[in-house]
């Protein structure tokens, strides 16, 4: 007991001096004068509220590490969710399905807008999941894929007049091919250099963006992108082309903004759907358990007889291509691309997404996926203070959870004594 009480003086100490300057000092205009202004109250909060959860952190572990097995296991296998057989999780998922499909006709504009955006993070986190959480490859250049997508729908619709149902695989094939090509120089590099390379990766494609002002149009990027179309419907209140039938007339419905809304939103989580029902697959099959076998030992992997350039080339081309999927839907949704929505920072965003969530836990991404998208929304009057908090979350996560949210459940087998 002596111990949690010194851990928690320390922790509310350290939280002190972080938060101290940032949110109990402020600057304000006093006439012409400007004062230094002290707000004790929020750190006192904070630092009660770090004390509290690391003063109860002991009884939280031993009342979520009641699933039996000893405290080693128990600590290192994390918290579980309770065991539902095949029929109860299929029905439990059906439900869930069914209950996201519904829930946009009861819920407002705003918020069916922040769950499309939820859905597009599920399906980058998916897709990066493959790649870091199955295969063990750390990239950091992942947002190029997503460029790569987003720009290859705005590109062809601009050139070619090209719809979204037309330029959606060849987006997606596009970024594959994008990951595949990267997977060569990568095939010997492990770790740091890894991360490096794919970093490099991810800065050349914004560059070239930015550069070939020809194509891309450049900094301004490309705008005027259409919304995807229902069975070759438009979703607007007048047709592009003299003649021609909206979605709307075909109904013989009044047009309202909220329904593209709630399409885009629908649109989003199908692709979202159908992003983890592949990944699920694939982990089962045997591309998956070489996957975990790269991931695992790469040595232990090549003795085995599988090949790892093969593996890794596999790993970067499907994850690059969901994400080639998720940029040509967030290019139909924005309506504009350009080279700003595609920084460094959306690659830190994703793979914090996945290392939350837990690596190779296809559920802990979307939860994790849900609350990095959800929450800044609920706290706009931080909004300045978001990177700030997002670090202090990923430092926390890394001291006390460093499995993650939901971590993956590794199947074993216990041999009786």
């Amino acid at each position: 007991m002596r111990d949690t009480l010194r851990n928690a003086m320390l922790a509310a100490v350290m939280t002190a001096v972080v938060v101290t300057p940032i949110f109990g000092l402020r600057l304000e205009r006093a006439g012409i004068e400007t004062v230094l202004e002290p707000h004790w109250s929020r750190v006192l909060w904070a630092c009660a509220l770090v004390f509290a959860v690391q003063l109860l952190r002991p009884w939280i572990a031993r009342l979520f590490g009641r699933s039996g097995g000893s405290g080693r296991e128990r600590q290192a296998s994390g918290w579980r969710l309770p065991e539902l057989s095949p029929v109860q999780r299929q029905g439990l998922i059906v439900l869930l399905i069914a209950l996201a499909m519904v829930w946009p006709f009861m819920a407002g504009r705003n918020a069916v807008d922040i769950a499309t955006l939820a859905a597009i993070y599920i399906m980058l986190g998916l897709g990066l999941n493959i790649v870091v959480g199955f295969a063990g490859l750390l990239d950091l250049g992942f947002v190029g894929f997503y460029a790569v997508g987003a720009y290859t729908y705005a590109m062809l619709f601009h050139w070619a007049g090209w719809g979204f149902w037309q330029a959606l695989p060849v987006a997606g094939a596009a970024a594959a091919l994008f990951g595949f090509v990267l997977g060569f120089p990568v095939l010997r590099l492990r770790g740091d250099y890894l991360a490096i390379v794919t970093l490099g990766f991810g800065e050349i494609i914004r560059l070239l963006l930015i550069n070939l002002t020809d194509w891309t149009g450049g900094p301004d990027g490309i705008s005027s992108i259409p919304k995807p179309t229902v069975f070759g419907l438009e979703m607007a209140r007048d047709a592009s082309v003299e003649g021609a039938t909206t979605f709307h007339q075909w109904l013989g419905l009044e047009f309202e903004t909220v329904h593209m809304v709630i399409f885009l939103y629908l649109m989003a989580l199908s692709l979202a759907l159908i992003t983890l029902w592949i990944s699920n697959r694939l982990i089962r099959m045997p591309i998956g358990r070489a996957w975990e076998a790269l991931r695992e030992d790469e040595i232990a992997c090549r003795s085995l007889g599988l090949n790892p350039m093969r593996i890794k080339l596999s790993a970067f081309t499907l994850g690059a291509m969901f994400a080639g999927f998720g940029g040509a839907f967030f290019a139909a949704r924005q309506g504009i691309v350009s080279p700003e929505s595609f920084t460094f920072i959306e690659s830190a965003l994703i793979l914090a997404i996945v290392v939350l969530g837990g690596m190779g836990s296809q559920l802990g991404v979307i939860i994790a996926a849900v609350l990095i998208t959800v929450l800044p929304e609920l706290a706009r009057e931080f909004a300045e203070y978001r990177m700030l908090m997002f670090g202090l979350v990923m430092i926390l996560m890394m001291v006390w959870r460093p499995q993650g949210l939901l971590p993956m459940k590794r199947h074993h087998v216990e041999v009786p004594a």
